[in-house]
Parts: structure tokens; C-alpha cells; sequence
């Protein structure tokens, strides 16, 4: 006897579909990055051999070498302001974006990211200021901890409020700023145009 999909299963199939095929290509593209970052040269762990879910020493060579720490905030706010940003594009254009669209654009806007900031350039960048001076790359793990956590703040951002992602989005930067004297701003800034005044409070702590 031949089985036939009711109109409710028939209904249901592409979105599924749709679905799975997003997955699979975001998980394509983590995947892709975690291999152009190992051929790069970036270890899959930490050197010491362990990892750690935290990891809160900044000035160190185990920092950016585990599963979370200091900056794991940093790429919570990139994906507050990846789905804020690719909203207004659609606003702008005069028609939304896929919500599976749009992630698939912040996770890529990610991954291009974590591979630019491991490359030999970025890394010198970084340690020419006194909070890096430690710092020599991520391991693979922890930059595909970084892209999860973009992804974690992409999906807060479309159910919180948009007031509510700012003050989360502000009080992290302030504590985090507080207590290790960076956070995505400053670290923007020192990375784009470095300011010697900061350089040398973040030396201080």
C-alpha cells in the first residue's frame, strides 16, 4: 500500500528542508574556518595541553586559548550588532531578510573575521600595545567558541527587546572594561589607531 504525505506533512517538508540546509551550511562554514585556521598554523588547543571553560588571566599565554573568557563578551555584542545591523540593511532595502539569511551572513561576517585576526599582521597589531603583549593567536577551539558566541548574541537580539539588548550590551562592555582595563571598544581603537594614553593604562593594571 503506497504511503502519501498529508497536506500538513507537504507543508511542513520544505520549511524543514530550508532548515537543515542552513544548518549544514553554517556548520560548512565553522568548519571551513576551524581548517583555514589550522593550515594557518593556529593550534587546535591550548599548548598546555588542557582546556579550560574559562579562562580569566589576560596577560598570559593561556589567554584566547580556551573555551570562554575575557572576550567572549566582545562576540556576544558582535552578534547584537550583526542582526541589528543586517535589520536596518533590510529595513533599508525595503525588504527584511531571511532570518536564516541573515545568520548565515553574521556567521560568515564572523569566520572572516577570526581567520583576518589570527593572520601574522593582527597578531603583531595586537602586541604592540601592553595588554597583548602576551597574546600570539587563538587556538582553533577558541575561535570556534567565539563564533558560537556571536551566534548566542545573534539569537538574544531577536527575542530580547532592542532596550534591553543595549543595557546588556553596555553593562558588559563597562564591567569587562572595568575589570581588565579592554573591551570590543578599546580594543577597536587600539587596534585601528592606537592611543598612547590608553596603551599605558592598560599597562598599569
Amino acid at each position: 500500500m503506497a504511503v502519501t504525505a498529508s497536506p500538513a506533512t507537504e507543508a511542513r517538508t520544505p520549511g524543514k528542508s530550508r532548515e537543515a540546509l542552513g544548518a549544514g551550511v553554517a556548520l560548512g562554514l565553522v568548519a571551513l574556518t576551524a581548517a583555514i585556521l589550522l593550515a594557518m598554523g593556529r593550534t587546535p588547543i591550548c599548548t598546555c595541553g588542557t582546556i579550560e571553560l574559562w579562562h580569566g588571566v589576560v596577560k598570559d599565554s593561556g589567554n584566547s586559548q580556551h573555551l570562554t573568557d575575557w572576550y567572549t563578551p566582545s562576540h556576544v555584542i558582535h552578534g547584537f550588532l550583526f542582526y541589528g545591523g543586517l535589520w536596518a540593511f533590510g529595513r533599508l532595502i525595503g525588504k527584511p531578510l531571511p532570518l536564516g539569511i541573515a545568520l548565515l551572513v553574521a556567521i560568515g561576517i564572523e569566520c572572516a573575521w577570526e581567520i583576518a585576526e589570527n593572520t601574522n599582521t593582527v597578531i603583531d597589531r595586537y602586541r604592540a600595545t601592553n595588554i597583548a603583549l602576551d597574546y600570539y593567536g587563538d587556538s582553533v577551539i577558541n575561535s570556534v567558541s567565539d563564533i558560537i558566541a556571536m551566534m548566542i548574541g545573534f539569537a538574544l537580539a531577536r527575542i530580547w527587546p532592542v532596550w534591553l539588548t543595549v543595557v546588556v550590551a553596555a553593562f558588559m562592555e563597562a564591567f569587562v572594561g572595568f575589570w581588565i582595563r579592554d573591551n570590543l571598544i578599546l580594543n577597536i581603537i587600539m587596534l585601528i589607531h592606537p592611543i598612547e594614553a590608553i596603551n599605558q593604562w592598560q599597562g598599569a593594571l
